[in-house]
């Protein structure tokens, strides 16, 4: 109980700052710690953590992005090309511009943008949250930036909605 107490409020901010939706944040929250009971009930069971419980929210934020996109893949074709890697792009971003970009990204491209971007993380274990190979989260990352540079682009250009 006193792990609850003092971790739920360290996840539920992390989820938050990453979804930006309260309710989202909140369902996906609960999804961790009932992942968390359903873990130490195994044989033998974890250690449980503070940081073990942010690597389970992590996941299910993850999972989540990867349920989304699935979901926008059947309503539509997602069509990207991407731009040279090379691309010089140092302009300073508006924080409030780019979440709006990022929540528009596919589940795929905010999931790796995130991982890689706001949680840090080298790009071998982005591609292992994501199931994928070192060289296929190389272009997703790439196809990511070009995506969001592209949406962040034309919303600062006064195309926003």
């Amino acid at each position: 109980m006193a792990l609850y107490d003092d971790a739920l409020p360290q996840v539920y901010g992390y989820l938050l700052a990453r979804c930006g939706r309260r309710a989202l944040a909140e369902d996906l929250t609960a999804e961790t710690f009932l992942a968390a009971v359903a873990a130490c009930r195994r044989t033998p069971p974890p250690v449980p953590s503070t940081g073990w419980l942010v690597g389970i929210a992590r996941h299910k934020l993850v999972d989540h992005w990867r349920a989304a996109e699935r979901e926008r893949r059947g309503l539509r074709a997602i069509e990207s090309e991407p731009d040279p890697p090379d691309d010089p792009w140092d302009e300073r971003l508006d924080a409030l511009l780019a979440r709006q970009v990022l929540d528009d990204q596919s589940g795929t491209h905010r999931a790796a943008l995130t991982l890689r971007y706001l949680d840090g993380l080298p790009v071998p274990e982005v591609a292992r949250a994501l199931g994928r190979t070192v060289g296929a989260t190389e272009a997703l990352l790439v196809r990511a930036r070009a995506a969001f540079r592209r949406s962040y682009t034309a919303l600062g250009e006064g195309g926003g909605r």
